[in-house]
């Protein structure tokens, strides 16, 4: 199934001492990009997986995770929530935002994911067919020509 591509972990240092700032939002600060404490799926995107157990490593993986690592890495971010909070894997399913700038769209615009939207978590859907249509007229990214 789609969910089961592309998890992208964030290991938060600190949450912020109220913990919700708003409702369905998280803060916290991102130390490293890892698989560990918690797991969190972008919502709404799908990038090339690099640890699949049956697939491998997929053509433009490790360039996808470098963007993201440079988005997030090091950076407080906020997790927006949206009517489904945990996929079947348990991972916790989040926009995530820096500053005022949305990881999970930044990564569509740049053409480094795929805007997969699986209800009933659609919130942004259309701002991300919108972009991703966008980077693949484009051809930013991983609609570059090979």
């Amino acid at each position: 199934m789609a969910l089961r591509r592309w998890h992208l972990a964030l290991l938060l240092l600190a949450l912020v001492a109220s913990g919700a700032v708003a409702a369905g939002t998280i803060e916290g600060t991102v130390v490293r990009v890892v698989d560990g404490v918690e797991k969190i799926r972008y919502i709404g995107v799908n990038t090339p997986e690099i640890h699949h157990p049956s697939k491998g490593e997929e053509p433009g993986g490790r360039e996808a995770a470098e963007v993201n690592r440079g988005l997030v890495g090091g950076r407080r971010v906020r997790l927006e929530l949206d009517v489904q909070t945990r996929d079947r894997y348990g991972r916790l399913l989040a926009y995530v935002w820096v500053g005022d700038t949305m990881v999970n769209a930044e990564l569509v615009r740049r053409g480094y994911a795929q805007a997969m939207t699986v209800p009933p978590n659609v919130r942004y859907q259309d701002l991300f067919v919108k972009l991703q249509r966008q980077a693949r007229d484009a051809h930013r990214g991983l609609w570059r020509p090979v």
